[in-house]
Formats: C-alpha cells, structure tokens, sequence
C-alpha cells in the first residue's frame, strides 16, 4: 500500500489555515526581534503572543472588501490582540517579507518529507542491489543486446543516481532556505538589517543576502528543478522496468496481487501500470518547473506574476514527487525478479553478446582487426537471421581457435571479473 500519511502532512502544510500560521509565525518573531532591540515594551510582546490569533473565515470575509490577502490577514490578527498591541505588528514590513520568508518555511518542512522518501528508496536500492549482484543478465544499447552485466550492477546505478538526485535536492533546498525583512524594494528603508538578521535566526532560515522586494526567483526555480530531476529519474527507471515487463523480455514484473485484474477484455493480461502512471507524473513535475523558470523574470523591484503561479507549482511538486517516491520504493520492494529469463535472454542466439572477447581473441592470434572484424560480424548476423553463433564459429575453418579459447571467449563470469570492486565502492 502507499503510504497516504506524508501526503497528506504535506498537503497540509499548503492550506490555507497552515499558510496563515506560517504568516503569523513570521509575525511573531519580527516582534520578538524588535523587543530584543527594545523597540516593543516586554509586556506588549507578550500580550501579543498570547493573543495573536486568526480565522480563516474571517479573513477571507474582511478580504472579499479589501482585496488584499495580507491586509485582511493584519486586519484580522490585529482585532486579536487589540489596537494598543496592533501598532507593532508588521512595523516597517512589506507584504512580501511576510510571503516569502513564510514561504521558505513552508519548503523547508515539505523538503524534511522528500529528504525522508529518498533515504527510504536509497536503503531499497541498496539492499536490491546487493542482494542481485550476482543475477546475470543482458546489457543493451540502443535498445539491442550488448554485453553481460548483473541486475544488481544496473539496481546499483539507479542508486547512485539518487543519491546525486539528493546531493542536488539538499544544495538547492540550502539556497532557498532564507528569509528577508527589508521592507519596500528590500532597502531597509523602515527596519534596520538587524531585524531581519534576528527573524530568520530565529525561524532557522539566513538572511537573504540581498532581495528586492521579493526574493529573487532563480532560487525558487532551482529547487524546482531538483524536485523535476528526482521525478525524471524515477521516470528512467519505470521506463526500464516497463521494458523489462514486455511479454518477449520478461526479465522483471510489478507485484500482481492475488485479485489483481489487468485488462477487462484480457484475462492474461499483466501489465506495468504503476511505472506508466509515474512516468505521466514526472511530466507534470517537469511542466512545474517550466512554470518555475518563467517565473524568473518579473518586473523591475517585484511583480506578482509568479504569485498565482507558485500557488499550484509548488504544493502539487511536493505532493507529486512525494507520491512517485513512495510509488516507485513500493514498485523495487514487490518486484518479481525472472532470474531463468534473464539468462535465456543473455544466450539468445548462440551467445552473440560473446563477440568482443572472439574478436579480441582472433586479434591476439595474429588476425589483423579488420579481419577478425568481419569474420565475427558475418557469424553474429547470421545468428541474428536465425543460425547459432557459437556453432558458427567452431564450424569455420578460418577460425584457428582451440575449443578451451572459445569457453574462454563465452565465460560469463569473465565479465563479471571487476564487478565487487564497484560494489565496494557503495558500502
């Protein structure tokens, strides 16, 4: 089953009651911070600690008349905590000191989730890959037979591929994680940097270096990006196993449970429907973030272009990419592994995948490159049309190999020679 609980944490996180939380937390510690530079007498403060409140009903009553989503919010808190302590909440502020350093809060602890799946799928990935280190099974290119390689190699891939996905996730969650109070056009014309510096302090986030009057979106569409790289990659590899379920490959299949039914018209039917709703998933998130990098460029100081925008873009990202990691662990947990198709596959056709080490073989014998060339390739087409590879090779005279040079040439393990050394690596 997927696990609903974190989607739903994160969805919380986004709605409406939450985001105004965040606002007031915002709120809340700028006083702090101007109490702290004695501009708020002790008992004000705390007076507003106790009181400060809100509703969303009523903010959304008081906005329907002044078509501000801030304004309202202010309105509403300051009927909370009576206009003697009013006077010195958002003192100098912008609406956007209070959006955006909200905002970072909100990303911040919808990232603490996504960090969480990712460490959950890398155990996975791990445990899969060691446990089928040793599973041989064909490598393609171009989608056509290659060489032998391991489904615990190929596992051991997507494994560090997430984990750089994390690397990269975690730098971009750093970038965003800052807060600004700096006022119009973030020149501190209203509050000194010292306010600013002591809120975000307090809330765990830095103090934006410079800002306008909004942080500056690169950020934003950075981690976008990052949240788009973890879902392209689970993309690749339900591609893979999407593939590998193909009735002619059978090397992998998705968990089918006991009831399961595949086609309403098809009784015999299996099919990847798991891998193929991630891979239209990962097409929403790459959109997102599409939607992330527009949002770049905004006019002069701040625009609220982006505004509506980020209202979508990020709640569903989160949610999304939440659900595909929670999806794909449950996919690489319950995958039924075809060990005896895979090695069926590796030998079709008299083990044509065997060609480089005859080739390098006949090379060091004394046959020139391009002979040997040609000699093997004219055997492994054959095979491909419907002869043997192998049988081929033993069968022409202008190949001087001894039988114990051609079980050489078709060991399979010579393959997989160097394969704990890279396996070491991820211990």
């Amino acid at each position: 089953m997927i696990d609903r609980y974190s989607r739903e944490e994160i969805k919380n996180i986004w709605e409406l009651e939450e985001k105004f939380s965040y606002y007031l937390k915002v709120e809340l510690a700028v006083c702090d911070a101007y109490a702290k530079l004695g501009k708020i007498p002790k008992q004000n403060l705390d007076e507003i600690k106790k009181k400060a409140s809100f509703s969303v009903e009523r903010i959304d009553e008081i906005e329907q008349e002044v078509k501000h989503d801030v304004i309202a919010f202010l309105t509403n808190v300051n009927e909370s905590v009576g206009a003697e302590n009013a006077k010195y909440i958002h003192m100098g502020l912008t609406s956007s000191d209070v959006i955006d350093t909200a905002f970072a809060l909100q990303i911040k602890d919808s990232a603490k989730i996504i960090n969480n799946d990712l460490e959950e799928l890398i155990k996975v990935l791990k445990e899969k890959a060691f446990e089928y280190k040793d599973t041989i099974c064909i490598g393609r290119s171009h989608g056509v037979h290659a060489e032998i390689t391991t489904f615990g190699f190929k596992l051991l891939n997507w494994l560090d591929a997430v984990e750089r996905a994390k690397k990269s996730f975690l730098y971009a969650l750093d970038e965003i994680s800052v807060g600004q109070i700096s006022g119009p056009v973030g020149t501190y014309s209203n509050v000194p940097p010292e306010i600013e510096k002591l809120t975000c302090k307090e809330l765990g986030l830095k103090p934006a270096k410079i800002s306008t009057q909004i942080i500056s979106r690169d950020r934003h569409a950075k981690f976008m990006a990052s949240l788009a790289g973890i879902a392209s990659l689970i993309e690749q590899f339900a591609t893979e196993i999407r593939h590998l379920q193909k009735t002619e490959v059978r090397e992998v299949e998705e968990g089918f449970g006991k009831n399961q039914k595949g086609s309403s018209a098809m009784p015999h039917k299996k099919n990847p429907v798991l891998c193929e709703n991630l891979c239209g998933l990962a097409r929403v998130v790459r959109s997102n973030m599409i939607t992330a990098f527009e949002n770049i460029n905004l006019w002069h100081e701040r625009d609220i272009s982006h505004s509506s925008a980020e209202r979508i873009i990020f709640p569903d990202s989160f949610i999304l990419v939440d659900f595909m990691l929670h999806r794909f662990t449950n996919v690489i947990n319950n995958l039924v592994i075809h060990e005896d198709n895979m090695l069926k596959n590796a030998n079709l056709y008299g083990g044509i995948v065997f060609s480089q080490k005859v080739l390098l073989k006949l090379i060091e014998k004394g046959y020139t490159r391009e002979d040997a060339y040609r000699i093997v390739q004219k055997h492994a087409l054959s095979a491909l049309d419907g002869g043997n590879f192998r049988k081929e090779l033993e069968e022409d005279p202008d190949v001087t190999l001894s039988e114990e040079e051609i079980n050489d040439c078709f060991c399979r393990e010579e393959y997989l020679k160097n394969i704990d050394e890279v396996f070491k690596r991820f211990e």
